[in-house]
Formats: C-alpha cells, structure tokens, sequence
C-alpha cells in the first residue's frame, strides 16, 4: 500500500458532484458510509477470523464502489487491497488491511465535519 498516504482522504469536488453541491447532502451520505463502513470492517473481522477469503473480497469490493463513488479515495485503496488479498487467500495482509481500513474511517469521520 505504497503512495497510500497521497491519496486524499475524502476528494470533495467528487462529493459535491454526486450530491449535486447540497451541503446537508453531502453530510448525510458521508456519514452513511462512515457508519456503513464501520459495520463492514466488523464483518470482515469475522470473516477474517473464519478464515472466510470469499466473503472478505466480497465486502471489500462493496467498500471499493462504495467510497470510490462519494470521493473517499484512500478508503477505496485499501478497500481494493482487501479485495486483491483476499482473492489471493492472503489472510495476514487482509487483517492488516482491514487495521489500515478502521484508520482510514477515522480520517473520513474527522474530514466530514469541515463539510
């Protein structure tokens, strides 16, 4: 996950685009995926703990549409690493994905109150 650290958090120009510039909007649907996104890390840290690679790609490709559409590039990056990790059956590079991920909303959470 090398150049993580360039990818923006939260690219607002992508945000206001699909919200049409409404401000409430915009809050609303970044908070939705925050809290979505919060319930699918702890799915993935069951499916992690089942060893379940199928069901963790599947939830990460979920996150990847999902944070890639309102602009949340960095949360898409490593929602996408999950995914590569988990098709490969790598279980020790998804859990520490899935670390980096739990990291990755917490900078959203924090980013969406300047909206």
């Amino acid at each position: 996950m090398k150049g993580m650290e360039a990818l923006s958090v939260l690219d607002i120009v992508q945000l206001q685009n699909v919200t049409m510039n409404d401000t409430a909007l915009m809050r609303e649907v970044v908070g939705a995926l925050v809290s979505d996104a919060t319930r699918q890390i702890e799915f993935l840290q069951k499916a992690l703990e089942r060893a379940d690679t199928k069901e963790c790609k599947r939830l990460a490709h979920s996150l990847v549409g999902a944070s890639g559409n309102v602009g949340a590039a960095s949360m898409a990056a490593v929602s996408s690493s999950i995914e590569t990790y988990a098709a490969a059956g790598d279980i020790d590079l998804c859990r520490s994905s899935v670390n980096r991920l739990s990291v990755e909303v917490e900078r959203l959470r924090a980013q969406a109150v300047s909206i």
